[in-house]
């Protein structure tokens, strides 16, 4: 399969819980939304991530509105959240629930999106691939082991992992998830970077002097004293922007690209997808990219979110 280079998110999406207002702290507008994603299948990005727990199934729904009006052949990427007690048929009832809701007969990419009961859930993935109604088989906040092993389960089978979607960004670039670029590299997997803004913080519109308005779970998360540690490296993404003639945000999604992901990019807005094309033809210099990581690491700050799991057993 051959992907853009960079998927569209659709976290902010959706309403209600786990949705825009509670996650971002902003309200949802549904035509606004609709005019991005007009704009965003005009510039090329044609591959569209999702999850069922995105406002609970108000992100598939309304992606499911935008692709009805669309001529275009749209990439589907969407996930099941994987309960800790697994009971049988779960992901099969989660897939055609999703598939129902985005109007489609199969997810190109379904993720497991917990690495919670592996070898069950990666059971129901593979029978579902073997009847045509997922594409690849994706992990999603996988660890190397469980990605080994998964992998293990489904060559069994004839199958393999095709793909890995984790946070990665230049605050979440610890070893684990570099141990996993080189996995995806040596088995010609591709890697989906999610949270590659940190939901806006590094996107050079805040600061310590200019912290993300109202209550949100972003704001409670960076607004503190994140922010102050963060302000060198968000002063240079603002400085290779002005160098390249782009904002700050290209420029940390640049980097993303340049280590080798395909960076998840959340669009609510029409000039975000315009600006997003822009992206593509930034190549960094390798002296930029050092400079940049090693503020990040000087800041101190490795963000991890919530529901992000810390053990590395299955």
């Amino acid at each position: 399969m051959i992907f853009p280079p960079y998927a569209i998110g659709t976290w902010a999406w959706g309403n209600g819980t786990a949705g825009s207002q509670m996650i971002f702290g902003e309200k949802r507008d549904t035509e606004r939304l609709k005019a991005a994603f007009r704009t965003a299948v005009s510039e090329g990005f044609t591959l569209w991530d999702t999850a069922e727990v995105y406002g609970m199934g108000s992100s598939e729904r309304l992606l499911r509105e935008c692709i009805s009006e669309c001529g275009e052949k749209i990439l589907i990427s969407t996930k099941h959240m994987p309960k800790k007690r697994y009971s049988a048929g779960e992901v099969r009832a989660a897939l055609f629930g999703s598939l129902e809701r985005l109007g489609v007969s199969r997810a190109d990419i379904y993720w497991l999106h917990l690495p919670f009961n592996i070898d069950r859930n990666i059971n129901e993935c593979a029978e579902l691939a073997n009847e045509g109604k997922i594409g690849l088989i994706g992990l999603s906040n996988y660890n190397t082991e469980q990605i080994n092993y998964a992998d293990m389960l489904l060559r069994k089978k004839g199958l393999r992992v095709g793909a890995v979607q984790n946070h990665f960004s230049l605050i979440r670039r610890d070893s684990e998830q570099l141990k996993i670029l080189d996995w995806c590299r040596e088995n010609d997997v591709p890697y989906f970077a999610y949270m590659v803004l940190e939901q806006g913080a590094l996107c050079g519109k805040y600061d310590d002097e200019h912290p993300m308005k109202g209550i949100s779970l972003r704001s409670l998360e960076y607004n503190s004293n994140v922010m102050k540690k963060l302000r060198p490296l968000i002063d240079c993404l603002r400085e290779l922007g002005v160098k390249y003639g782009v904002s700050p945000a290209q420029i940390a999604i640049a980097w993303a690209r340049s280590k080798g992901t395909i960076p998840i990019v959340g669009i609510t807005k029409p000039e975000q997808a315009a600006e997003l094309a822009g992206s593509s033809g930034i190549a960094l210099g390798t002296d930029e990219a050092a400079r940049l990581e090693g503020l990040a690491d000087a800041s101190g700050v490795l963000s991890r979110g919530v529901w992000e799991p810390k053990f590395s057993k299955f």
